[in-house]
């Protein structure tokens, strides 16, 4: 069945093609149109890493990869392509599957608090412009500066608001916050709580470790629901950048290591980059350069090629294309475009047989050991050994319960932060002015010196309130997260 013992073969061509643990590093791409077989390519990647113990990461935005969990079998064209490419030792496996779900109603929940997702991130999901991308930023600044945690939306809001009460005090200091800018974020907000976000924000904030473990010698197949997040494309993107991010942030320094800490996939990839700032697409093909050195491989899942910027499809080593149609100009184009990324093969004419190809087949470049671009091969992908169609609600909760981090996330915490102690501040400020009428202008000047030693003592009491926070220079990492030192 493989060629060798170290190269995990997942296609035929006019010889077996695979692909060497040391290159899964090296990212790929799997491209074609709707229904060509893009998902079963991207479950079989998935299934030979975890047999090898690599864990992975993978979107399930159709709703049909549940199914990984257990065996296959009964199913006429995965025995039937079994046949056609006579794998005699085929065995019909299930993986070990830990599922996530934003809005915790498919798998474990999966939240961060604001302050985590950072401001150019959080821009992005709500879909602000320069200039109010700007003043968010400047409020995050503000609440780091005065360490006021912000964890939920609740927080968030609140310190916009107190943010807009204060402008004028603020401006010095921080710049203008208009009113109309301020109204403004505050409506997209809204707009994001309509859609589920808030269940996003909040404690206890995910750990990106939990991806990375082993379950009895086969890397854990971590799959978040995604068929709802998706409905919000600007959401289900940037929350999977924010993943991507964070774990080139916390995961340590690997080098280039014989097989990866874990594989990333990003499926519907276009989304990713669809209007996407210019500073948020440089940082993203920054992140994707450098993450490989933190041994995580990213595999990005999208229709065609030029969805991705040059500087990404550069970096993208292993190719799965499957089949385009080249019904229109604009196809044509797509079609010439995607042949002209892979290495040529003189023995066929690749923008013709990209048109050609049937379900299951593709032209497979996979790097040799050496890091060389395979010669580019018309091949048929191996089937799936897990089962196609997804897991009802009812096969899917013992596995959900059965989890290694089952209770972990299940339960909502609520610490004191920015929403409680802008509150309390508020409050004091109202008994201070209490107590000092009628005043004059020293006293006056007095109470605003009170005020502000509220303010200390309170900004102190957060970071105290804050656990793992408490002591810690707050910085922020390459795409605005927090980072600590």
């Amino acid at each position: 069945m493989q060629p060798n013992d170290t190269t995990l073969v997942m296609a035929r061509g006019t010889a077996l093609l695979g692909l060497h643990p040391s290159m899964i590093t090296r990212h790929g791409l799997i491209t074609g149109a709707t229904g060509t077989g893009k998902t079963v390519s991207l479950r079989v990647l998935a299934e030979h890493f975890s047999q090898i113990g690599v864990p992975v990461f993978m979107a399930d935005v159709k709703g049909d990869l549940s199914g990984m969990a257990v065996p296959g079998g009964a199913n006429e064209k995965v025995s039937g392509r079994v046949m056609e490419l006579g794998l005699s030792g085929f065995n019909y496996l299930g993986f070990p599957v830990v599922f996530w779900d934003l809005f915790a109603a498919q798998g474990h929940p999966v939240r961060t608090t604001v302050s985590d997702m950072g401001p150019l991130m959080l821009s992005r999901i709500l879909d602000l412009n320069a200039t109010q991308s700007d003043v968010l930023s400047m409020i995050f600044r503000i609440a780091d500066e005065q360490g006021l945690l912000l964890l939920d939306l609740k927080d968030l809001k609140a310190m916009i608001r107190y943010a807009g009460e204060n402008a004028k005090d603020l401006r010095t200091t921080y710049g203008t916050i208009s009113p109309a800018t301020v109204g403004a974020i505050q409506r997209s907000l809204i707009a994001l709580e309509e859609q589920g976000g808030a269940l996003f924000f909040g404690e206890p904030s995910l750990d990106v470790h939990e991806f990375i473990r082993t379950i009895e010698g086969k890397g854990a197949i971590s799959i978040l629901a995604a068929d709802r997040l998706l409905q919000s494309p600007r959401l289900y993107s940037t929350f999977l950048l924010w993943l991507l991010s964070e774990l080139y942030e916390q995961v340590p320094e690997e080098g280039d290591p014989e097989k990866p800490k874990l594989v990333f996939f990003f499926d519907e990839a276009h989304l990713l980059f669809s209007d996407a700032p210019k500073a948020l697409l440089e940082k993203v093909i920054l992140v994707v350069r450098l993450i490989r050195s933190k041994g995580v491989g990213v595999y990005f899942v999208t229709q065609n090629p030029d969805d991705l910027p040059d500087e990404v499809l550069g970096q993208l080593g292993n190719r799965v294309q499957h089949a385009l149609r080249a019904f229109t100009p604009r196809d044509q184009k797509a079609v010439k475009a995607a042949a002209e990324t892979m290495r040529q093969n003189p023995a066929f004419d690749m923008k013709t047989v990209i048109t050609e190809l049937r379900t299951g087949e593709a032209l497979v470049s996979f790097l040799d050991r050496k890091g060389t671009p395979g010669m580019t091969e018309r091949a048929l992908i191996y089937p799936p050994a897990s089962r196609l169609t997804p897991l009802t609600t009812a096969e899917r909760e013992p596995f959900i319960r059965s989890s290694p981090i089952y209770g972990r996330y299940e339960h909502v915490l609520d610490r004191t932060s920015a929403y409680e102690l802008l509150a309390e501040k508020a409050k004091a400020a109202v008994r201070i002015e209490a107590k000092t009428q009628p005043r004059s202008r020293t006293a006056s000047a007095r109470s605003k010196k009170n005020t502000g030693d509220v303010i200390v003592d309170l900004a102190g009491s957060a970071m105290r309130s804050a656990g793992t926070q408490a002591g810690r220079e707050i910085i922020r990492g390459i795409l605005g997260s927090l980072s600590r030192k």
